[in-house]
């Protein structure tokens, strides 16, 4: 379509993003019965977290056969634990399967979008055009922006600088002096990569990271077909995959203290592969396992330990020229420096662009953290939904479980819009998303990951956990299965006006 064509065309609902989110946002709502709906996809394909994520080794920390669609099981995983191609050809393989593609607009980056509180709608002004719609879903993920640290001298740094999510490929490692900043999820799966292929690996930590085996290995030809022929057993494979999950939450959730026993496996594992007590001392985080996020490698310290790679203890603190300098005041040449430093996951970037009923936007509104009623909706921003929105992350388990359940809330919250008729809104009411925010706090204060004595990317700048579930996704579920009128102001549109004219508004208390 052309921009003209855009400009006036107003849709039910707008899906922000074509990762997991967005295009299970799609597929429910076409099961549902709801055509009338667009995705606006800012790249030019499907994927999202992975299609930007394409570094050397990138695969998935939840077994294959839990990190898919329920809806959508895959008999041909070929690991238990899936790379980062195959993860992305599922995606466009469902993207295929259930009709997705008329409804996506790619290189259709959202700019901005404000609540019009006369027409019940939302505005929405895209790199390929206006478009307006009564609801929008804004799956933007928290994985999607890149964070990479304000580091004095960066700029004079004559060689090559890039984050893990926007991998060079056209610059050759091999032979290199490389500078890894992170020890987090990302570099753990980089460094086992490329250290065979570097003239010297330099590891900025600031803080270790607790890792345990990655038990992966290849799905034969007889274990798939069995899940061809027989689909339940697929089934069975990933109920007994969330099963154990599940137990292991409590763990986490209530009683952090019987994790001693999980960290004696890690330092075992550690022991194994480094055998310098220096470095393996260096190596050794000095907080509860699974306050940051437990990584899984079997091939990070056996790296770790090779003569090419060096360990800096302290994030890189300066660059002078092609010499990086550490927090501790190690120095090292450089050719290449790679970011693995994370995401925006507190401070959501699309929340600068979206102007609700008072205003102001929803990052204005979370200055003091991000709150949402049920990880979904915030106050003044009428028929706005976000999925995995503040407090749906998970520290063990698999995030499409968390999508599906909000996938349930929006399908009934669209449905309650439809008992309601005419041109109608639900707006979370302050109470709600209060008291809401107040019961997941309470239940974080016992949690590993508020206990557990550590700084993660979980907490935001005023150190509250806005990022992490702290209970089952079962709990979730039940918890999202419905929309409750009483915790949502309902806005109508005055009687007798077309929704295309200018009218006035009015609040009717649900």
């Amino acid at each position: 379509m052309t921009e003209h064509e855009h400009e006036h065309e107003h849709v039910r609902v707008a899906v922000i993003g074509s990762g997991f989110g967005g295009l299970g946002a799609a597929v429910r709502l076409r099961r549902e019965g709801v055509t009338d709906f667009v995705v606006l996809e800012r790249a030019g394909s499907v994927g999202g977290t992975w299609r930007d994520n394409s570094y050397p080794g990138c695969a998935c920390d939840v077994p294959s056969h839990l990190y898919s669609f329920s809806f959508a099981p895959n008999p041909d995983w070929p690991r238990s634990f899936s790379g980062q191609e195959h993860i992305r050809a599922y995606l466009e393989h469902v993207t295929d399967v259930f009709g997705l593609r008329p409804h996506i607009r790619f290189d259709s980056e959202v700019k901005r979008m404000v609540w019009d509180p006369e027409r019940l709608r939302w505005d929405i002004e895209t790199s390929s055009g206006n478009l307006s719609a009564d609801v929008v879903v804004s799956a933007t993920g928290p994985l999607s922006e890149p964070r990479i640290p304000a580091v004095p001298g960066l700029d004079t740094f004559p060689g090559k600088v890039f984050h893990s999510a926007r991998w060079d490929h056209d610059y050759d490692l091999r032979g290199r002096r490389v500078a890894m900043v992170g020890t987090g999820a990302s570099a753990i799966q980089i460094v086992p990569a490329v250290q065979p292929l570097v003239s010297r690996l330099t590891l900025f930590q600031r803080t270790p990271p607790w890792v345990l085996p990655r038990v992966d290995r290849a799905i034969g030809g007889v274990e798939r077909a069995l899940h061809r022929a027989l689909p339940f057993t697929a089934q069975l494979r990933r109920g007994l995959l969330w099963g154990v999950r599940e137990l292991q939450v409590q763990a986490f959730t209530k009683h952090p203290g019987e994790l001693g026993f999980v960290e004696q496996v890690a330092k075992r594992t550690m022991a194994r592969a480094v055998k310098d007590p220096a470095l393996r001392a260096r190596l050794t985080p000095d907080y509860r396992i699974g306050c940051k996020r437990i990584l899984l490698s079997s091939t990070y310290y056996p790296a770790i330990a090779q003569p090419n790679v060096d360990v800096v203890d302290g994030g890189l603190s300066e660059v002078r020229g092609s010499t990086v300098v550490a927090a501790d005041g190690t120095e090292a040449e450089a050719d290449a420096i790679v970011f693995g430093t994370g995401f925006h996951v507190t401070d959501m970037p699309i929340a600068e662009r979206v102007v609700g009923a008072q205003g102001k936007t929803l990052a204005e509104t979370w200055t003091g953290g991000m709150e949402a009623l049920r990880g979904a909706a915030a106050a003044g921003f009428p028929n706005f939904m976000t999925l995995i929105g503040p407090n749906t992350g998970l520290g063990n388990s698999s995030m499409i479980l968390m999508i599906e359940s909000q996938l349930n809330y929006l399908a009934d919250y669209l449905r309650q819009l439809d008992v309601l008729g005419g041109r109608v809104a639900l707006d979370a009411r302050p109470g709600a998303v209060r008291g809401w925010n107040h019961r997941v706090q309470e239940r974080m204060k016992r949690t590993v990951w508020n206990t557990g004595g550590c700084t993660s990317w979980y907490l935001d700048a005023n150190g509250r956990n806005t990022t992490v579930w702290p209970g089952t996704t079962a709990e979730f579920r039940r918890a999202t299965r419905r929309v409750d009128l009483a915790e949502y102001t309902v806005l109508r549109a005055a009687p007798g006006k077309r929704s295309t004219a200018p009218h006035e508004s009015a609040e009717v208390a649900a």
